[in-house]
């Protein structure tokens, strides 16, 4: 009787399917990292979208989300990651291209133009090539553009056109996530000057924050009444959704490094520190100043202090983390309570879910700090600029703020442009807008469909019958602290 033959994949490290260069320690965490952002969008924040709006809009905003990371999955695997880490086309560009084929996809891994010289020509640091298959690239970095189309949504909620968002989302991701993933990510220009973002704190949070403003000012503003009155619809599983985006932000972080390293453990860490110190500070923010502690107010706390650590995570100390956090969470809090109240051109921007405080700001801010407080040794495990440093600690420290300034003014200026060309071009074709009975009705006027069915086994809500309105509760009380802005 002939010996068994295992397959290629279970035979020993010589087999093709183990080559010499593969770690997998490395591609295990890089895939589980990856899963684990996946995890933050869906379902985290189709849950956390689908319960922090009102009742009405439970369906469309928990669709949103779901779309786009559809969406984005398959435009990504068929130009935009190429656009995002490929070979180089312009100084903020890459060559447009499928990563879909064999031969490509089980290749080990590697960046192209993050080659880095010294000015003088010589070779300061050679490509990325981490020690995995270029499938786990593919797929990791494509979910990290999936979730920055849909925080970009929360700016929307409650009145983009669903048609609209259909096309904006490819749009979007092609002209401009993949110009900020290149130029700071894949060896562009920012790459190249040395303008630090560890994990995402310009190329997702800041360009989503300012694109999802800059939509809201387009699409124009909710309906007079979810304007005034906008409570959440089930705060239990908006907790829920916030959760999974805090623990899902393990991956976020720690997948950065591209490799199981010390770096992705001090970034897991600094990550849960500062996110911890941003929602107490918050917190204590609300009790101080509305004398009670707003739950929404303590996950927009959470969420400022995870952007504001990410563009930094890796390359700051404990106690730095600790400094962003108190910052991440009062910062963001005063543009949100104070400025935004006063600034007559906030006021007239209808950013539903906050999103320019909780991420342009913080994702900025975070920059910054990181300019600030990037510390050297940390710095040379992760950067391809040798000499790399923060602020305090001298030498080119100035410079390296200066950096992160010009970076984020990249990023800003960027997307408000290509974010307005896009929502013109758009409304030539299709209304941005939902039309006005869609926005009295909400859900079951788009979809059809109903989040809760709560007047009986599938019986539809009849005022004539039940009594009350179907969005507002019985109390009549209004909302008030975090809880108003939202």
């Amino acid at each position: 009787m002939a010996a068994a033959v295992l397959p290629e994949a279970y035979r020993a490290n010589t087999s093709p399917a183990v080559p010499d260069w593969l770690n997998k320690g490395d591609n295990a965490w890089q895939m589980i990292s990856a899963t684990l952002v996946g995890l933050q969008s869906v379902p985290g924040l189709v849950i956390l979208y689908g319960s922090i709006v009102k009742k009405k809009w439970a369906v469309n905003s928990a669709f949103m989300a779901l779309y786009a990371f559809a969406a984005v999955v398959i435009c990504w695997v068929t130009w935009a990651y190429k656009m995002s880490f490929g070979e180089k086309l312009l100084p903020f560009w890459g060559k447009a291209g499928p990563a879909l084929g064999q031969k490509f996809l089980i290749e080990q891994a590697a960046l192209p133009a993050t080659v880095h010289y010294h000015k003088n020509g010589t070779l300061e640091t050679a490509m990325a090539t981490p020690y995995y298959p270029m499938a786990s690239m593919v797929w990791f970095q494509c979910v990290f553009a999936a979730i920055t189309v849909i925080l970009l949504a929360g700016s929307v909620l409650g009145r983009m056109n669903i048609k609209a968002w259909m096309a904006f989302v490819p749009l979007w991701l092609t002209f401009s996530y993949t110009v900020g993933a290149f130029s700071l990510w894949g060896g562009g220009f920012l790459f190249q000057w040395g303008v630090i973002d560890y994990s995402g704190g310009y190329v997702i949070h800041l360009s989503s924050g300012i694109a999802g403003i800059t939509a809201a000012y387009w699409v124009g503003p909710r309906s007079k009444n979810d304007r005034e009155r906008f409570p959440p619809n089930n705060v239990l599983l908006m907790l829920a959704g916030a959760g999974l985006l805090w623990m899902g932000w393990a991956g976020f972080n720690g997948g950065d490094p591209y490799s199981a390293n010390i770096d992705s453990s001090m970034a897991v860490l600094n990550t849960n520190i500062c996110a911890a110190t941003s929602l107490l500070v918050w917190t204590w923010l609300d009790v101080i100043f509305f004398n009670k502690p707003s739950v929404i107010g303590a996950v927009q706390g959470m969420i400022t202090g995870l952007v504001c650590i990410t563009p930094g995570a890796g390359l700051v100390q404990g106690w730095a983390a600790i400094v962003m956090g108190i910052l991440s969470g009062s910062v963001p809090w005063f543009t949100m309570m104070i400025v935004h109240k006063r600034w007559t051109l906030l006021q007239k921007i209808d950013d539903t879910l906050a999103v320019f405080h909780t991420h342009a700001v913080a994702g900025f801010l975070g920059g910054i700090l990181t300019g600030l407080f990037a510390e050297p040794t940390l710095c040379s495990l992760f950067l391809p600029v040798a000499n790399s440093r923060g602020g305090v600690y001298r030498g080119v420290g100035g410079v390296q703020i200066l950096k992160q300034i010009v970076g984020g003014g990249f990023v800003i200026g960027w997307n408000i442009v290509a974010t307005s060309i896009i929502c013109f071009l758009i409304s030539l074709v299709i209304p941005l807008r939902m039309s006005e009975e869609q926005l009295k009705i909400g859900d079951d006027a788009v979809h059809g469909e109903e989040a809760y069915a709560l007047w009986g086994d599938g019986e539809k809500y009849d005022m004539t019958r039940h009594g009350f309105s179907s969005d507002d509760t019985m109390h009549g009380k209004t909302s008030s602290g975090a809880t108003q802005v939202v």
